[in-house]
């Protein structure tokens, strides 16, 4: 065992030394460093900056004259896109007065016969006045069945004309079935009472033409009653006492006659 381990050894060593030699014949060392130093990245030689010359934007001109100045347009005011908001005074909610049922069912007749004058082609309804309408929440609710029936299915801008042609836009909101922004105005502005009938007129889609009866014609006409009665007693009693002349008249005519025979 020991010879044959010897042996080997020895031979391993001899391959070694014949190894070494080869190499030095072949110079193979060097071929390898010349291979490593090839193969090394050499730096590229940094290219020279051109310097940039500022650019002159001025417009080239053949005149010496001076060129005009430039517009100006910060004095041209632009157009508001949305319509002022108008302001309206704070009611007072102390002096309020309600309407009395004979009043209310006043106003809602002739708000009804105004409605069967109109044209019929066209819906309408008759909404009567409430405090909570025109003077605390301005939120005025329309009929469910007419909402249903003609007005949008969505929130959309609705006008209100009334008898003089003025508009008033306001917000309708379809799952409300109401109007809500807009209506406030259009109640201070119009003085809209507790117990006014208004008419409301579908002329288009998205426009109401509003005719507003008041209560307080009903308190009108009882007054304007009031005084067609007395004048119609004052004028009774000028009548008696002109004929109660008469008939004095015509007795002391009598009297004369008698004494003369």
């Amino acid at each position: 065992m020991v010879e044959s381990e010897l042996s080997y050894e020895q031979i391993r060593l001899n391959r070694v030394e014949e190894n070494k030699k080869r190499m030095k014949e072949l110079n193979l060392r060097k071929l390898a460093q010349s291979i490593r130093v090839s193969s090394s990245p050499k730096p590229s030689p940094a290219k020279p900056r051109t310097l940039r010359l500022p650019v002159d934007f001025s417009e080239v001109r053949r005149s010496s004259r001076a060129k005009n100045p430039p517009p100006s347009y910060r004095e041209m005011g632009l157009e508001p896109l949305e319509r002022p908001r108008r302001s309206y005074p704070k009611r007072n909610l102390l002096n309020r007065v309600y309407a009395s049922d004979e009043a209310r069912m006043y106003a809602i007749d002739r708000a009804e016969k105004l409605q069967s004058s109109l044209e019929p082609e066209f819906p309408s309804f008759v909404k009567p006045m409430l405090h909570s309408h025109v003077t605390q929440g301005f939120w005025l609710g329309l009929p469910v069945h007419f909402c249903k029936t003609h007005l949008p299915k969505r929130d959309e801008m609705i006008t209100l004309v009334d008898e003089e042609d003025d508009e008033f836009v306001t917000k309708y909101l379809a799952d409300k079935n109401g109007l809500s922004a807009g209506w406030r105005g259009f109640a201070i502005d119009h003085q809209l009472d507790d117990g006014d009938a208004v008419v409301f007129h579908l002329i288009s889609p998205t426009m109401f033409k509003v005719y507003i009866i008041r209560v307080s014609d009903e308190a009108n006409n009882d007054s304007d009653g009031n005084e067609d009665k007395e004048n119609d007693t004052e004028s009774d009693k000028e009548q008696e006492e002109s004929v109660s002349e008469a008939r004095q008249l015509r007795s002391s005519g009598k009297r004369k006659r008698r004494g003369r025979k």
